[in-house]
């Protein structure tokens, strides 16, 4: 899936300048970013490997091993954009003979509390789902906790927690622990650099987009914005060219 995942096409025709194609789980600040982690989109690739894992096409294009057709449920809100998302992977998904269903499910239930619901995103009950998550702080120790396994989401907590994928990885989790006490700041930054590429090494997560807020203001309004804060952060400093 990793091979089939068009992030430039997504980049070029559907988020333009407010989002780049990347690698990365952990993209901000700079100093966080890994510079270990690529991305490749070849579908060629994708078929050799299921090829050689036994993988065959039928007579439908479909790939199956003995009576298992290759299926998979992909899902996500209703998005304009993440629709379109949804279609260019089901297009490089059945150039590689996978059967992608694509699920949609209205906004206020997929991101909803309701717990008895199962078409919440924190249920994650489908094979792959996509989904924007938020760093709103430049120290991403908040950020990454999300796939600790003590933040499992699960029927004990009534699906609110925040590690939907139910991931556990010891070394992910011992380098979040020594993070939250390492003084030394090049120290700290290498470990969360770890943390990043353990969750793109094991395929826990298949990143897409590094998303960027877009205001708009007047042009001879001058406003100091800030990447880490509300949209009207430093209100006090705005000014209006004479």
């Amino acid at each position: 899936m990793h091979l089939l995942v068009d992030r430039k096409g997504v980049q070029d025709f559907i988020y333009g300048r407010t989002g780049v194609a990347t690698a990365n789980f952990l993209n901000n600040p700079p100093r966080y970013r890994s510079p270990n982690t690529k991305f490749e989109f070849n579908v060629e690739k994708a078929n050799q490997i299921l090829e050689t894992a036994g993988w065959k096409k039928g007579a439908d294009g479909i790939r199956a091993k003995g009576n298992t057709k290759l299926k998979f449920v992909y899902q996500t809100s209703v998005n304009q954009p993440r629709q379109k998302t949804q279609a260019i992977v089901k297009d490089a998904c059945t150039k590689a003979g996978i059967d992608l269903e694509l699920k949609s499910v209205t906004a206020a239930v997929f991101f909803g509390g309701d717990a008895a619901n199962p078409d919440t995103y924190t249920k994650f009950w489908t094979d792959m789902e996509m989904y924007t998550t938020t760093m709103t702080q430049p120290d991403p120790q908040l950020f990454m906790e999300q796939y600790c396994s003590w933040e499992f989401a699960q029927k004990a907590n009534k699906w609110a927690s925040r590690n939907i994928l139910r991931w556990k990885n010891d070394e992910y989790d011992n380098a979040h622990k020594a993070a939250q006490g390492e003084l030394d700041p090049v120290k700290r930054a290498a470990l969360f650099i770890r943390m990043n590429e353990l969750m793109i090494e094991n395929r826990a997560v298949i990143p897409l987009m590094s998303r960027f807020e877009v205001n708009a203001v007047a042009n001879k309004l001058q406003v100091p914005l800030s990447g880490w804060d509300t949209t009207l952060w430093l209100l006090k400093d705005w000014f209006r060219e004479a």
